[in-house]
């Protein structure tokens, strides 16, 4: 076993909800070290949907996901976090009152007061769909998330699904593609109606295709697409060329190590008390889209306002003695100090 690695606060998910409690938590200074499975930080904004526009962070019109991102690591950086990436908390146990020891899957051991699962729904992982040999394209023609639009640019696109991703990037990549298929098996669609009306608006105009089937083979040689052949809903068999695939069939969300860790679930959530969205465990909170209780709305901004109380109830443990003055940033000379605010 590895030395352990001592620290105030140990966050689980380096998501928006995870990256605003290190803020509130510094601000009361309380030194965090990020977990997340992930190789980078930004959780599912910055894994599935970089790009895309978020229209309801308080104050901000709208942002991507990666903005958001950047914006919340700008302003965390007068508190010095450090972050473990490629990496999943094993086990936790109880050592102290508060006091855990934390085990990854590399074997990096932690030592905290407060634990904080700010997992999102756990470890995800995209669906992946039912072809056979799909796996030799994965990466290379086969994505199932845009990470940068730029990458498909002047690209024949075949978009399979038929829910919001879908309908979304079939719409985002239209005007920079070569050639937009969207592939669903039937012709009902999940998404924003909205959305399902543009797309039948730029079939119409022949600025798109829209077929209905199924994937069952896939063309080329070392990794690059050329082709997809279709089961239509007829029988029929045909074939549609395309050098780029993006199949949107859903997550598979999995709890994963959480469930041994001691924390009471419910349908695989975590339920909290809502002073401070601590766990039946003391010292270990859940927030963001992971916890569950009366009136919960999976929102960021609402992941926001948990880290916030979370991190009034945290100082409680990390100073026992200490007792805690309430102050706003706008007015406090010492908060301000801490942000570097000359």
């Amino acid at each position: 076993m590895s030395d352990a690695i001592k620290t105030d606060v140990l966050i689980i998910g380096a998501g928006p909800c995870g990256l605003f409690a290190a803020f509130e938590l510094g601000l009361l200074d309380m030194k965090a070290h990020f977990v997340d499975i992930l190789d980078k930080v930004g959780g599912q904004c910055a894994e599935l949907y970089p790009e895309k526009p978020i229209y309801d962070i308080p104050g901000i019109p709208h942002v991507s996901g990666q903005g958001l991102t950047d914006a919340l690591m700008e302003q965390i950086k007068p508190f010095h976090p450090t972050f473990h990436l490629g990496e999943m908390v094993e086990t936790v146990e109880k050592i102290g009152d508060p006091m855990f020891r934390c085990t990854t899957d590399a074997g990096k051991v932690f030592e905290c007061k407060v634990l904080v699962i700010a997992a999102g729904g756990g470890s995800f992982q995209p669906k992946r769909p039912p072809v056979p040999g799909i796996e030799a394209y994965e990466g290379t023609s086969v994505h199932y998330a845009v990470r940068k639009m730029e990458t498909f640019r002047d690209k024949n696109v075949l978009v399979v699904g038929g829910g919001d991703s879908a309908l979304d990037w079939t719409l985002n990549l239209h005007p920079i593609a070569k050639r937009i298929t969207l592939l669903h098996r039937r012709d009902e669609f999940r998404a924003a109606p909205h959305s399902v009306e543009q797309m039948r608006a730029l079939v119409a105009g022949g600025k798109m295709d829209l077929r209905l089937g199924q994937v069952t083979a896939l063309s080329g040689d070392e990794g690059k697409l050329t082709g997809a052949t279709i089961k239509g809903n007829d029988n029929s068999i045909s074939e549609i060329a395309c050098d780029t695939m993006l199949p949107f069939f859903g997550l598979t969300m999995k709890l994963g190590p959480v469930a041994n860790w001691g924390i009471a679930l419910e349908n695989n959530l975590v339920p909290v008390e809502t002073s401070a969205f601590e766990t039946n465990v003391p010292g270990i909170f859940a927030i963001g889209d992971i916890n569950t209780y009366p009136g919960k709305i999976k929102l960021i901004l609402c992941g926001f306002h948990e880290g916030a109380l979370m991190s009034q109830k945290a100082h409680r443990y990390v100073y026992p003695e200490k007792r805690l003055v309430f102050q706003y940033t706008t007015s406090s000379s010492s908060l301000q100090k801490k942000l570097g605010v000359s």
